[in-house]
């Protein structure tokens, strides 16, 4: 698992060909508040269930609110051998403040 901050990963964003599922492991009312257009929303308690509609090889960006849970479902992920997990350190409230503004935080 790699561990990138905010800034890492837009440049990672812009320059991943091909795009990296972006994994959401929030709370629905969480995903309500905020969340990146082409994400995809899996809670957390729901990942051990779905782990065999996603693809092993894809590339997959964890997200959370502040990167801990998101963290922890990366370790499972990659325990079950995915092998291209991405941890968005600081989760998508790093996002919000130091990538897009026009983000809620809450």
């Amino acid at each position: 698992m790699r561990n990138l901050s905010a800034v890492e990963l837009k440049k990672h964003l812009e320059q991943a060909d091909p795009t990296p599922l972006l994994l959401d492991v929030r709370e629905p009312w969480e995903y309500q508040q905020v969340h990146f257009p082409s994400s995809d929303l899996i809670p957390m308690r729901q990942i051990p269930m779905a782990l065999s509609k996603l693809d092993q090889q894809q590339e997959i960006v964890v997200i959370c609110h502040h990167g801990i849970r998101s963290r922890q479902v990366a370790m499972f992920m990659e325990n079950y051998g995915f092998k291209n997990i991405i941890n968005l350190h600081g989760g998508i409230d790093a996002w919000a403040r130091e990538i897009d503004s026009t983000m809620a935080l809450y």
